[in-house]
């Protein structure tokens, strides 16, 4: 076609009236090219159901590692949709193999700084990088709550609090999409868990749907106008999400005034008329469902008209245009890895939560002496980056600890030594392990977890027996810190023997240099618990109960999970029942002090529609300057209602002495 022929391509018409004229110019068989993606269909089902760890679920990405794009048209002008897994950077894009990227700290983390400017410098440095790589769509962020501790994929998501999640998502929503990259919300909806994620049901109530798990979905469609949303695995109230009318048209179209497009989850598409009919757009990754015969026979037998086929295109074509696709050439360029890791440094040093600090031990000084770095490899050796499965990054370079460490002491002109004993899995050089701790000035154990996609861990404890190393560490050299490196909160049998803990996550490619920095006080840590550290098994809200999780066969040969629990999930269930958790949603300490007074709230009766203004006071009152997060919680006396829950939370830098 000539240009003038294709009237499409008017770049002074809105979006939808673009798509509108496209779709009316293409032939069927042109439409159904356009539903589906075009990656070589592989059994995933099979294979997700042989991964059992990390690395077995890793081996399984590389083995999808193919084109993940819808394919482009000439004819008429439509460009190949270049799609990339996030929501932790730039993952599997499209390419063989995926294009390396910066390697950023995991979600979590994210929600731990508590700091919306964070949250929008993350989605900054990941939208960048899409361009770098000429990929159009980013599938994040994730927005699924911590329901349970053990959810292979919290390191994905944000945390258990839904106005949190919201919050962040938001913001990193809306600097994805700044690049004119399409940002994908998901997983749509209580995909709370990986454990038979391709077959299990969720029961939930209404209210409590609504208030927390849809909660983070509705802030980014409302408040940061995502232009797609990615569709669960999971059976929702008996229904798949890709197949759910209600989810996918009643509340996103209807209630909400939404007006982007639904993706599927890699081969969660169960069906064609009945998916498409649902409110589902594009499948993803192949044409499993959406191809050339099922689509015709659908059409033939009416199961689905042509008018469908239709509103799924416009749907996402007005994205497409929206973002100026149609028009920008493939031209990937090279990625600043230096200038990007800088900026992920910065944001790993203010995620990180200072648990306990009960003997002053932190900041180190610069001349502590001897410091032994001690963990198992992937902890203490390497550069922690974590989440196994599709959304792994492939590194643009990592800083692993003990060279990270050096670097920082090299920078402070320190006296100090670093040096490195990796403790075998299976502990078969403890005893030795122990004894160089002994020798040690300052013993800083490393130890943590890297959950993965596909898989829900086992037991809410570290793996590979680490609770064990860390009971048989500690007390061998009187200064000694715990540094947790974790995809998620877990118990900590020894947290009583251990008076200096700091949890940094999964870090990245800064790893080494991030965590020296803080031990260190080149930086003071200001990250709060995004998810709520428990005690022990038995106070988890899941603990002894099957029906909540994993779920049980209720004769439909699927297990199901019921959330009876209702809206007492985090710290709500914590507080509800009476149950002092080990570290507290919100927790988190400083090298600093601070104090808050003149607290007011405004006005004092509210009809429940106009905004509280909520105003207090914070000194700095150390020596030090930190940042402190000022969290407002909100109890509604209403029963079945949780105590309270976070409304609010302002970050607030100061020096010493500063009051704001």
């Amino acid at each position: 076609m000539t240009e003038e022929s294709r009237p499409w391509m008017d770049t002074s018409l809105p979006p939808r009236e673009r798509a509108e004229r496209l779709v009316a110019a293409m032939s069927l068989e042109q439409k159904i090219t356009q539903l589906h993606g075009n990656m070589e269909t592989i059994d995933i089902y099979g294979l997700a159901n042989q991964a059992t760890s990390a690395e077995e679920m890793e081996q399984l990405a590389a083995q999808i590692r193919v084109e993940r794009h819808v394919i482009a048209d000439d004819d008429l002008g439509i460009p190949r949709m270049r799609i990339t897994n996030g929501p932790v950077g730039v993952g599997m894009g499209d390419g063989t193999p995926s294009p390396p990227a910066t390697a950023l700290p995991m979600t979590i983390g994210v929600a731990a700084s508590f700091d919306p400017e964070l949250a929008h410098d993350y989605g900054d440095i990941i939208g960048k990088e899409c361009v770098h790589l000429g990929q159009h769509v980013l599938e994040g962020p994730g927005l699924c709550l911590h329901r349970t501790v053990t959810a292979g994929r919290n390191f994905e998501y944000f945390s258990e609090d839904p106005y949190l999640s919201g919050v962040m998502g938001v913001e990193v929503t809306k600097a994805i999409q700044a690049h004119d990259v399409i940002a994908m919300a998901k997983h749509y909806v209580v995909n709370d868990q990986e454990y038979e994620r391709f077959r299990n049901n969720v029961e939930v109530d209404e209210h409590v749907l609504r208030e927390l798990y849809l909660l983070p979905f509705e802030m980014v469609c409302k408040d940061g106008d995502v232009a797609s949303i990615m569709s669960a695995y999971n059976r929702v109230r008996g229904v798949y999400a890709t197949e759910n009318r209600y989810t996918l048209h009643t509340i996103l179209r209807e209630e909400w005034g939404w007006d982007g497009y639904v993706q599927s989850d890699f081969w969660s598409c169960r069906s064609a008329a009945g998916s498409l009919n649902a409110g589902m757009d594009l499948e993803m990754p192949d044409a499993k469902w959406l191809n050339e015969t099922n689509v015709r026979n659908a059409l033939n037998d009416t199961s689905l008209e042509i008018q469908t086929i239709d509103r799924a295109l416009v749907r996402r074509f007005t994205q497409m245009f929206r973002f100026g696709h149609f028009e920008k050439p493939y031209a990937p360029t090279e990625i600043p890895a230096g200038e990007h890791g800088e900026v992920s440094r910065r944001m790993g040093q203010e995620m990180a939560v200072l648990l306990k600090n009960d003997a002053g031990l932190l900041p180190l000084a610069p001349d502590a002496g001897r410091v032994l770095i001690v963990g198992m490899d992937s902890f203490a050796a390497k550069a922690c980056q974590g989440g196994g499965g599709s959304s792994k990054v492939d590194p643009l370079y990592t800083v692993d600890p003990l060279p990270g460490m050096r670097d920082i002491l090299a920078d402070l002109d320190a006296a100090s030594t670093a040096e490195l004993f990796v403790v075998e899995r299976d502990h078969s050089n403890l005893d030795a392990a122990v004894a160089a701790c002994k020798e040690a000035d300052v013993v800083v154990i490393m130890a943590g977890l890297i959950a993965t996609e596909g898989a829900d861990m086992p037991a809410p404890e570290l793996p590979y027996n680490q609770d064990a190393m860390v009971a048989a560490l500690l007390g061998q050299c009187p200064r000694t810190v715990v540094v947790l490196k974790s995809s998620a909160p877990m118990i900590l049998p020894w947290i009583g023997d251990a008076d200096t803990v700091l949890e940094v996550w999964n870090q990245g490619a800064e790893d080494g240099h991030v965590v020296a920095e803080l031990l260190w006080g080149v930086v003071n840590p200001s990250g709060k618990v995004p998810t709520t550290y428990a005690v022990r098994r038995e106070d988890l809200m899941e603990y002894g109960d099957p029906v909540r999780y994993p779920g049980t066969d209720e004769g439909e040969g699927w297990p199901t999970m019921r959330y009876t629990e209702g809206l007492r999930i985090g710290y709500r269930w914590f507080q509800s029942q009476g149950i002092a958790p080990l570290f507290p949603f919100g927790h988190g300490l400083s090298y600093t002090t601070f104090e808050l007074s003149a607290f007011s709230v405004s006005p004092r009766e509210s009809d429940g529609v106009a905004p509280l203004t909520v105003q207090g006071a914070v000194r700095n009152t150390g020596e030090v300057a930190g940042a402190e997060v000022v969290q407002v919680y909100l109890g509604i006396p209403v029963d079945g209602q949780p105590p309270k829950r976070l409304v609010g939370f302002r970050k607030v830098w100061l020096e010493p002495g500063e009051v704001q």
